[in-house]
C-alpha cells in the first residue's frame, strides 16, 4: 500500500498479458482452477511459486509473539489495520491461547529503520513478522535472516520478492483493471481522466496503475490527461488534485483513483467549482456517504484493499502457517469484489458522516472464508 521497477508501455502490454495458463506453470497450479483464475491479470513481480512454509513446524508451541514491522502510520487505512490486529485479533488469539502479544513497529517509510526493526524483532524472540505495502526487495535480506531463524514474514497489501516470505492482498493489477474498465463504460467509453495514484514506487500502488492504464488503453477514445499522486492519504490528495484542477484548465470527465485517499479527490472536485464526474470508490465511508447522498452519481463501487480484511486476512494466513498447516503458493491473491448502492445503504445510516474515516468492508468471512482458504493450505484444518 514496496517499490518496484517501471515498465515500458511495451512491457507493460506484455506483463499484463499474463494468464492463469502462464500462472500454471508455477506453484498456482496446485490451486482450483476458479482461484488460479485470479491470478489472470497480474503484476509480473509477484511470486507465483509453491511456498518455503509448505512443511514448516514452529519453533515454538503457542502461545506465539508476534511482530508488526509497520513501514507507515499516517492514514486512515493503516489506522483501521493497526486498530484490528491489536483490538480485535490479538484479544481473541489470546483468549485462544495461541497468541501472547503483539509488537508493533514503525519505520515511516524509511527502508533502512525497517530493515533494522525486523532484525530486532527476530532477535527479540517473534515467532513470525507481519509487514505491510514494503519495498518489494529492499527487506528481503532481512527476510531471509528471519527465516534462518525460524520466523516466517508475512506480507499483505502488497507483496515482496523473497521466497522466504509469503504474500495476502487483493490482486492489484486485477483491481486496477476492474475499476478502470468500470469508469471508462461510465464515460461512455470516451473523454478525459486524471489518474491519482497512491505512492509511486511502491508495489500496490503502481501494480494497480498496471492494470488500470491497460483498462482504459482498450479505449481509444480516453485519454489519461494528468497524473498525480495522493500517497494513499485524504489531505495529500485533495491538495493534489486541487493544484492539477487550477493548472489545467481541460474538462475532466472522470477519476480514477486508489484507496485511502477518494474522499479527498471528491472534496477538491466539490471545491473546484467544476461538475461533479465518476470517481472511483474503494471502500472510504466518506466517499460512500455522498454517494448514498447522491444516488444517480455512480453505479458501483469496489472492494480492493478493505484495512480490516486485509489484516484478518494475513494473520489467518499466519496462524494456519505457525500451527503447520502448509501454504501451497508463495502469494495468496483475493478478487476484487464490486459493492452497490444497497450494499451502502446497509452499511450507512442516511444521516452519515462525509468526513467519517471509517471503510465499508465487505460483510462477514466474506474477503477470505474457510471454504475458500481450504483451497490454499496443504494440511487445511477449520
Amino acid at each position: 500500500m514496496g517499490k518496484r521497477l517501471k515498465l515500458s508501455g511495451l512491457a507493460l502490454a506484455g506483463a499484463l498479458a499474463l494468464t492463469a495458463t502462464a500462472a500454471t506453470a508455477q506453484g498456482v497450479k496446485d490451486l482450483p482452477a476458479s482461484e488460479q483464475a485470479i491470478y489472470a491479470i497480474v503484476d509480473p513481480q509477484v511470486p507465483l511459486g509453491p511456498s518455503a512454509y509448505a512443511d514448516f513446524k514452529a519453533k515454538n508451541p503457542p502461545p506465539w509473539k508476534i511482530g508488526y514491522a509497520s513501514s507507515y502510520a499516517g492514514n486512515t487505512w493503516r489506522a483501521a489495520a493497526l486498530d484490528e490486529i491489536m483490538n480485535v485479533l490479538l484479544p481473541k488469539a489470546q483468549k485462544a491461547g495461541l497468541v501472547s502479544e503483539v509488537v508493533v513497529t514503525q519505520s515511516d517509510l524509511k527502508d533502512a529503520v525497517q530493515i533494522q526493526q525486523m532484525r530486532q524483532l527476530v532477535d527479540s524472540g517473534v515467532d513470525a513478522i507481519i509487514i505491510c505495502c514494503s519495498n518489494v526487495t529492499a527487506l528481503n535480506q532481512s527476510i531471509e535472516y528471519a527465516h534462518s531463524k525460524g520466523v516466517p514474514v508475512f506480507s499483505f497489501s502488497g507483496y515482496v520478492t523473497s521466497p522466504y516470505a509469503i504474500n495476502a492482498a487483493a490482486n492489484h493489477s486485477q483491481g486496477g483493471y476492474d475499476m478502470g474498465k468500470w469508469l471508462a463504460e461510465e464515460m461512455g467509453g470516451k473523454g478525459n481522466v486524471l489518474l491519482v495514484s497512491g505512492i509511486p514506487g511502491f508495489a500496490s500502488s503502481d501494480s494497480f496503475d498496471l492494470g488500470a492504464k491497460k483498462a482504459l488503453a482498450e479505449y481509444p477514445d480516453i485519454k489519461v490527461v494528468g497524473e498525480v499522486a495522493g500517497k494513499w492519504t485524504d489531505q495529500v490528495a485533495q491538495v493534489e488534485v486541487q493544484k492539477f484542477l487550477a493548472t489545467n484548465p481541460q474538462q475532466i470527465d472522470g477519476i480514477l483513483t486508489q484507496g485511502a485517499q477518494e474522499n479527498g479527490v471528491l472534496n477538491a472536485m466539490l471545491q473546484s467549482g467544476r461538475p461533479m464526474v465518476p470517481i472511483t470508490i474503494g471502500g472510504e465511508a466518506s466517499a460512500a456517504c455522498y454517494w448514498l447522498q447522491h444516488p444517480d452519481w455512480i453505479s458501483k463501487a469496489f472492494h480492493i484493499w478493505p484495512p480490516r480484511k486485509e489484516m484478518d486476512l494475513i494473520w489467518d494466513v499466519m496462524l494456519r502457517t505457525l500451527e503447520g498447516q502448509g501454504p501451497k503458493v508463495q502469494t495468496i491473491l483475493r478478487p476484487v469484489l464490486p459493492f452497490t448502492l444497497e450494499d451502502v445503504k446497509a452499511a450507512l445510516p442516511a444521516d452519515c458522516d462525509l468526513n467519517s474515516t471509517e471503510f465499508i468492508e465487505p460483510a462477514a468471512d466474506g474477503w477470505f472464508p474457510a471454504s475458500v482458504a481450504k483451497d490454499y493450505f496443504i494440511n487445511f484444518k477449520n
